[in-house]
């Protein structure tokens, strides 16, 4: 079943993108359009709903940041929650960063009735990714980047729930934190936002430009303009003036801040051993990953050097099972593969296999502001005027 859904999913991102020609997918494309035009309707009735005070969003009185973007998936949101986090820890801020857990796995049935009928009180608590110390569930129960954040951060409530007001609540009476990150929060109206961070990837700004389900995009591109700080995310050395332009157009006031994914080193996953970039230079490899754009992962390799035999790409989110992994171990052993070579997001749902055949290997990347450096140190200035550590060291 799992299987079938996958390969579904596959077949309708194909048609979406327009990578599947014929019949039957122009018919999908054009019912997929209708649906769209009536989605975007519903989004904008809900955002003028809220505007209007309608529906009301709740303040939790401290700063509530929110990351998020106009797309699906792909923009490389979670190493900016990283970094944002990580500096406001830095400055003395106790930080949790507030996510749904896409893809977690949830409760049992049996166990989430019994919690309700019963009231018990831990139905009502987000789960507890990290409490700033210690690591607290796997990637399976936690959700991939709330794990990966969680492994990366100390110092660092994470929690996940689908209703995020509640576990900002819980942040701050149970763990005393006093600045909220909401990861994936653009849309997620409901908590009050002190500021709006949007990213966007240059290299498919605005997806294929339609709306869901048709397209890729979560509303309309004129909806930018609730952002006060816009990210655009996979720069290059020089700036990307027309894009920028295009941006101004439905936001004339937001800081714009341009910035890479720069890759640091590899990291055995098995050992945890670190390697440096030159590591994988003309070395034959095999790429494996699950993630919305393999392609940006894959450049990334070639540009480092790594000679890739050849790719396999899942679907966003994908768990891998020890089978497949055994499989794609062996089918690299076969044709002399060195080495496998996956993301920091994947290798959280990679099953360790002992003893591989072919070593796997995880790129760790993380943020680098291009353009734009006194606008980010102004917002964290605003968040965090002091720093904590140039305090305790006077």
């Amino acid at each position: 079943m799992k299987r079938w859904l996958e390969a579904l999913e596959a077949f309708a991102i194909d048609v979406i993108l327009e990578r599947r020609s014929g019949k039957r997918a122009g018919v999908l494309r054009g019912f997929l359009y209708f649906l769209s035009r009536i989605y975007e309707h519903v989004v904008q009735l809900r955002l003028n709903l809220f505007r209007h005070r309608v529906l009301r969003s709740q303040s939790l009185g401290c700063p509530v940041i929110s990351v998020g973007n106009l797309t699906v998936g792909g923009t490389g949101k979670t190493p900016v929650v990283e970094m944002l986090a990580r500096e406001l820890t830095r400055r003395g801020r106790r930080v949790a960063i507030l996510t749904r857990g896409y893809k977690s796995v949830p409760k049992p049935l049996i166990k989430r009735l019994g919690n309700k009928l019963f009231k018990n009180q831990a139905v009502f608590a987000p789960r507890i990714v990290s409490d700033g110390r210690t690591l607290l569930l796997d990637s399976r129960t936690a959700g991939d980047e709330p794990f990966m954040l969680a492994n990366n951060l100390r110092g660092v409530v994470v929690l996940v729930d689908r209703d995020r007001v509640k576990s900002g609540y819980y942040a701050i009476q149970h763990f005393g934190c006093d600045t909220l990150l909401l990861d994936d929060g653009f849309q997620y109206l409901r908590l009050r936002h002190s500021y709006e961070i949007a990213l966007i990837d240059r290299q498919a700004p605005f997806g294929n430009r339609f709306i869901l389900p048709r397209g890729t995009l979560r509303e309309p591109k004129k909806n930018l303009r609730r952002a006060t700080h816009i990210f655009v995310t996979k720069s290059q050395a020089e700036s990307d003036e027309s894009l920028i332009r295009e941006v101004r157009q439905y936001n004339r006031t937001a800081d714009i801040i341009e910035c890479a994914h720069r890759p640091v080193h590899f990291r055995n996953l098995l050992t945890g051993e670190i390697h440096p970039l030159d590591f994988v230079a003309g070395r034959r490899a095999a790429s494996l990953c699950g993630i919305a754009v393999p392609e940006s992962f894959e450049d990334a390799l070639r540009k480092l050097g790594a000679d890739l035999e050849f790719t396999e790409a899942f679907t966003d989110h994908h768990r891998f099972t020890p089978k497949e992994i055994e499989s794609f171990l062996r089918r690299c052993g076969r044709r002399g593969i060195e080495l496998i070579l996956t993301t920091e997001k994947d290798a959280v749902r990679i099953p360790r296999i002992l003893d591989p055949e072919v070593p796997i290997y995880y790129l760790r990347v993380e943020i680098e502001i291009l353009r734009g450096q006194e606008q980010w140190e102004a917002l964290i200035h605003r968040l965090a005027p002091h720093d904590a550590e140039a305090l305790a060291a006077g």
